[in-house]
Formats: structure tokens, sequence, C-alpha cells
């Protein structure tokens, strides 16, 4: 069966190739991967490619020509900018804090952030409201024997975080509040055909019934799909820099000129 993510995937890192913000030869940490992560990267003929989880069930997947570690994607060991591309798809949302996942990969990534996510919709709304969509990942778990698949691997269903383009724009701000952001946005809408002949009962026929009728929809109304990924460019300093500071040895500082137009500095 094909599988509509990685597709997407594909396409996304693709872009950034053909763009020239990141390299086959860059390092790249994937965070929460596995076969899916390994499959994409191999096919876009990535060398240097770590993927990372906290299901040690992964390190003997069959990762390679790729490099497997132990980590927890809310608090990576890495140091701060010790690899050039962060990747995560569909991991943010089994994390308990998916900002704080978002943020270390931030952190720990010199070039680029990409992630592939849900995007918050009124679509998705009320196929969650209509029962079509679920809000807590059942069928992760079903697919782990109860045993794991859910918050933090563990058996507990994690709820379904889905973003918005401007949440990330203020998570991001939030966190590095010197920089003005180049971010990036991708959306398409794809129902996984595991999810439509996994679903049973009156549910499942639905889905099939409705998916011609909400591709029309979604492709009217890119805000609509399900597909989401967002790239956070590392800031370039000073170029990226916000028009009130000004760098003071490498570090920002206020810029006293452009803040005493706008307001009195106390001395």
């Amino acid at each position: 069966m094909a599988d509509p993510r990685g597709g997407f995937y594909g396409r996304v890192l693709a872009d950034l190739l053909d763009g020239g913000l990141i390299r086959r030869d860059m390092s790249v940490l994937v965070a929460a991967g596995g076969q899916a992560d390994r499959k994409v990267l191999l096919a876009a003929e990535f060398d240097d490619v770590t993927i990372s989880n906290l299901d040690e069930g992964e390190a003997g997947a069959g990762l390679e020509p790729y490099g497997w570690r132990y980590e927890d994607a809310e608090s990576l060991s890495l140091p701060d900018e010790s690899v050039d591309v962060a990747v995560v798809s569909a991991g943010l949302h089994h994390c308990r804090s998916p900002h704080r996942a978002l943020l270390e990969l931030y952190r720990v990534a010199r070039v680029a952030v990409v992630a592939l996510e849900s995007r918050d919709s009124a679509l998705l709304r009320l196929g969650a409201r209509l029962g079509a969509v679920d809000d807590y990942e059942l069928g992760a778990v079903a697919a782990h024997g109860l045993a794991a698949g859910g918050v933090a691997n563990t058996s507990t269903p994690n709820y379904v975080y889905r973003w918005t383009e401007r949440e990330v724009a203020k998570t991001v701000a939030s966190f590095a509040p010197h920089a003005r952001h180049r971010l990036r946005f991708f959306r398409e809408f794809e129902l996984p055909d595991v999810l439509l002949d996994s679903v049973r009962g009156p549910r499942g026929l639905a889905l099939r019934a409705l998916r011609p009728a909400v591709g029309l929809v979604t492709r009217a109304l890119p805000s609509q799909a399900n597909l989401f990924a967002f790239v956070i460019e590392k800031p370039n300093l000073p170029r990226d820099l916000q028009p009130w500071l000004r760098l003071d040895d490498g570090r920002p500082v206020p810029d006293e000129r452009v803040v005493g137009a706008r307001y009195r500095i106390e001395r």
C-alpha cells in the first residue's frame, strides 16, 4: 500500500534540495524516527543520517546504512547546533510536550528544522466531532499490540496535537526573539490506505465514500489539508537580526539609537 505521508515527505525534501537550503551531504538527525524515515531519506540519497527514537526496538529494525541512537525528542543529549538538519515526521504529537520537542530540534540544528505533522483545521475538527477522525491515536497503539505506540512510546494513546502556521511562528519567536525567522509551509491532502483498510464498520465505509469529496475541498482550500510540513531556517546573523538589536562581539544587544527613537530610555 502507498504511504501518502512518505510521498509527501519525499516531495518536501526534494523541494528543499532543489532550492539549495539543504544538501545530501549534510548531517541529519531524525527524532522519533524509524523505517519510514530510512526509506524516504535513502530514496532522497542522503548520506549522513542518524535515526533516533525512544523505542529501542527500532535499533534492530534494519536501519542500515544509517546510524541509530536512543534519544528522547523532548530532551536531546546533543550539544547546540551539532547537526545540520533536524527532522521529525509524525513524531511531535507522540510527545508529552510537542512544543518542547520542536524547540529541542531547533536547538541542535545548524541549518534547518523539517517537521511533518497534522494541520489543525475546521475540516479535521468537524471530522473528529463526527467520529471520522481520532483525537487520540488508538490506531497506533493497536498497531503495536496494545503495548506501545502512544504518548512517549507507552501504551496510553496520545492526543493528536495538530499545528497551524501561526502557532509555529509564535513558538519559534518566543524561543529565539532576537531573530526574524524564515519559515516555509507545505500542505497536501490524502487519507492513508492503511487507515481506510484498518477502520471497521460504518465509519470505514463513510471515510471511503467521502474521500473524493474531501479531496476536492482541500484542493480548493489548502488550509484544510491534513498533511502539513513546516521548515524553520536557523537565523543567519546579522542578516536576520531584529531591527532593534545589534551585534556586540557576536551577541545580540539592544540598539540604543533604534530603541531611543521610540521610547525614553531610563538611565
